[in-house]
């Protein structure tokens, strides 16, 4: 589905686009060129038609009009007419004199002359003309009044009937002639705009794969500037000075954070010697405390419990910084899985809590101390965050061990779901203080990623939350054997 959208996609990427719209302007401005030609070269090629049959029928109806008695008789008209057309190649020539009609061709159609022709000769006293198509031919029809030496009209009208059938034909061959050039005007502008697409998108992809690149995590990725000052290469250039902001501000925030880091380890290395002889001191206050006034006693508690919190909390914070800077290290062991969480329950007192599943026989390669880390921060979560029963389940399948551990609480809204594992999230702002350090989720994420595997945290259908850590089933010599 995704190669068959891309392949569409690409088929209608801009490469296809330029080629279409080069094509599409080229062929209407083929088209255009050609209509105007075809109407200008049929114009001219008819008003020449057209000047030289006028002139030449005035020229040969005034020399037979010398030899031509007025009143005519129907025998007089037809000489008439067949004088007059005898220098108009195949002309027929009609002359008409009130209701008496000559033709120089007895069969040809008279129809041609139509009577709004007939009436403009007579009306307007000079020669007209008027084109016909009759059957899908083109002809001319001209007619002129006869005068004498600048007398009054005679009453004697001439008409000639000329095909325009051979300047059709020339206007359609000079038709064919242009449309037969279309096909190689669109290929050439096909070729051309391939050319174009290619000028325009080379700089285009290479833009995409150094962006490709920089999402990727390549930051040092660049381009190569076209030569010019088009907009490709001021876009070129900008892709590369951005290129070197990002690069520079990316820098930077990794060195601070890294300093930041550094702070927090040190820190924490620093007050590991004072924070042990508090605990100590602590550790004795709070065994006495029943044998202190009230007060003391309950101050003497205080002191003892956050001191543990803070304990725990540089632990924390130490177990993070050995993440963050690459120090943190598996110690594996062929373990028995159930045997390893029935310890982490015991070694807490949570046996009596928590409703375990867990087969024997579940033997893989671990780290034992990390397992135990991880499972018991989601326990301890769940204890504390979770409502009763809380369950932990063991599920060996294919190549995976999973560890599920849910609560039948209200669960987890939607929105804290995907920052469950950030350090010192808190999913109620109005709770600024709690009794784990905040880092339990995210050390135990940690945890599994260095194992290879990942923890995934869901509401459940019937309520609650359950926190699943998967990790590669290794299996142990004997096992493999």
């Amino acid at each position: 589905m995704g190669e068959t959208h891309r392949g569409w996609r690409r088929r209608g990427g801009l490469r296809a686009r330029l080629v279409v719209a080069f094509v599409l302007v080229a062929l209407v401005s083929a088209v255009t060129a050609t209509g105007l030609a075809y109407r200008e070269s049929r114009t001219a090629v008819l008003e020449r038609k057209q000047d030289a049959v006028r002139t030449d029928f005035k020229n040969r109806v005034d020399q037979a009009a010398a030899d031509l008695s007025v009143p005519p008789d129907e025998v007089s008209l037809t000489r008439f007419a067949g004088s007059v057309a005898d220098g108009l190649g195949d002309s027929v020539v009609v002359a008409e004199y009130r209701s008496l009609k000559g033709s120089s061709d007895a069969s040809a159609d008279r129809s041609l002359i139509s009577s709004s022709l007939r009436e403009a000769v007579r009306k307007r006293n000079r020669m007209s003309l008027q084109r016909i198509d009759r059957d899908g031919s083109p002809y001319l029809a001209v007619g002129t009044p006869v005068t004498f030496e600048s007398g009054p009209p005679s009453g004697l009208d001439v008409f000639a009937v000329t095909s325009l059938r051979a300047e059709q034909d020339d206007t359609a061959e000079i038709l064919d002639a242009v449309r037969d050039g279309l096909v190689p005007v669109v290929l050439l502008a096909a070729v051309l705009a391939l050319l174009a697409a290619r000028t325009v998108l080379r700089p285009v992809r290479e833009l995409g794969r150094a962006t490709r690149r920089h999402a990727a995590g390549d930051l040092a990725s660049r381009v190569e500037t076209p030569k010019g000052r088009d907009e490709l290469a001021d876009l070129a250039r900008d892709f590369n000075r951005t290129a070197d902001a990002l690069e520079s501000s990316v820098a930077e925030l990794r060195e601070q954070e890294a300093k930041a880091r550094r702070f927090v380890a040190d820190v924490s290395h620093e007050l590991r010697t004072p924070l042990a002889a508090m605990t100590m001191v602590a550790t004795v206050l709070d065994e006495d405390a029943g044998q202190l006034p009230p007060d003391a006693a309950h101050a003497a508690r205080t002191i003892s419990a956050e001191t543990a919190r803070l304990a725990r909390l540089v632990e924390d914070l130490m177990e993070m910084s050995r993440f963050d800077s690459g120090a943190a290290r598996l110690n594996l062991d062929e373990v028995d899985l159930a045997e390893t969480l029935r310890n982490t329950l015991d070694l807490r007192g949570w046996t009596g809590l928590v409703q375990a599943q867990l087969p024997d026989g579940a033997r893989a390669v671990l780290d034992p101390r990390r397992v135990d880390v991880a499972v018991a921060n989601l326990v301890g979560n769940a204890l504390r965050h979770g409502a009763e029963p809380v369950s932990v389940t063991v599920r060996a399948a294919g190549d995976w061990v999973t560890v599920e551990v849910a609560d039948h609480g209200p669960g987890l809204p939607p929105d804290v779901l995907p920052h469950v594992f950030d350090r010192f999230y808190k999913a109620d702002s109005a709770r600024t203080r709690s009794e784990g350090s905040g880092l339990g989720t995210a050390i135990a994420l940690e945890n599994a990623r260095l194992h290879g595997g990942t923890i995934e945290v869901a509401n459940r259908a019937g309520g609650g939350a359950v926190f699943a850590l998967r990790v590669p089933w290794r299996r142990g010599e004997e096992d493999e054997k």
